[in-house]
């Protein structure tokens, strides 16, 4: 076989695209790691670190990124403007806003709204309280669909085919690391379907208790979820299940008077 030349930095001269690249250093961060040094940027990139300067460099011309005072890189103001023109983020968080945030102020626990994109959840408004206990998802962030109240709902209501393909992986609840049986999910899936609303409960990072409802369009499709978030034992998740259940409703209700 015939040997293929790379460049210096490792690269082959035609291999992953610049686009391809770019958000891959736009994947490096995370809630936690909101600024990463230059070395930090390329270890999780897995991208050269001559390479990483030249793009995060690049990136920061064009507003993607910010440069800090010390050197660090950070995600910049302009994909917030990108996002906020996302029709399925921006024109259903408009809808449900007002009724998220009756359903925060009458519980005090954070209430979430998210979509589903390929096999996660992307958490598109939240509402937060304090003492309602930590949290691990934010907005903007990914979720697992077999791991929190929000994706069970969006996966009990996803297309069969597509639920089979995921039954099928290893899967495993994060942080605990909790293997989730295929039968046990499979299970779970059809009693959301069959009650439409979702209860969940997790160990960490703190003992925590959800409760989700589907939101639908005009079509009858599911096209988001709802759900209150509180520190388990502190959160009665069937007291509060009417309720989100309602708001749900209500959010469908007017997806369909809009035409969405």
């Amino acid at each position: 076989m015939e040997e293929v030349k790379t460049r210096r930095g490792g690269r082959p001269p035609s291999g992953e695209p610049l686009l391809d690249r770019a958000f891959r250093l736009l994947d490096a961060f995370t809630d936690e790691d909101t600024n990463l040094t230059l070395t930090r940027l390329s270890e999780r990139a897995g991208i050269p670190l001559s390479s990483t300067l030249r793009l995060a460099q690049h990136l920061a011309r064009l507003g993607a990124l910010e440069r800090q005072a010390d050197g660090t890189f950070s995600i910049g103001l302009r994909m917030l403007e990108y996002a906020a023109l996302a029709p399925r983020g921006h024109g259903l968080r408009a809808i449900a806003l007002p009724y998220m945030e009756d359903l925060h102020r009458a519980t005090q626990q954070h209430v979430q709204l998210a979509v589903r994109e390929n096999d996660e959840g992307i958490i598109i408004e939240r509402l937060s309280a304090p003492g309602a206990g930590r949290v691990l998802s934010y907005v903007g962030g990914r979720v697992p669909l077999h791991g929190t109240g929000l994706g069970l709902i969006l996966l009990a209501h996803s297309r069969t085919e597509f639920q089979e393909a995921y039954l099928q992986r290893a899967l495993f609840l994060e942080p605990e690391h909790t293997p989730v049986a295929a039968s046990t999910l499979r299970s779970q899936l059809q009693s959301v379907r069959a009650l439409g609303v979702a209860h969940m409960t997790r160990t960490a990072p703190e003992p925590a208790a959800s409760v989700g409802a589907p939101i639908f369009d005009r079509s009858g499709a599911c096209v988001a979820a709802i759900s209150v978030v509180g520190a388990d034992g502190s959160l009665d998740t069937r007291m509060l299940e009417p309720a989100v259940v309602a708001i749900a409703r209500a959010i469908s209700r007017d997806l369909r008077r809009a035409g969405r």
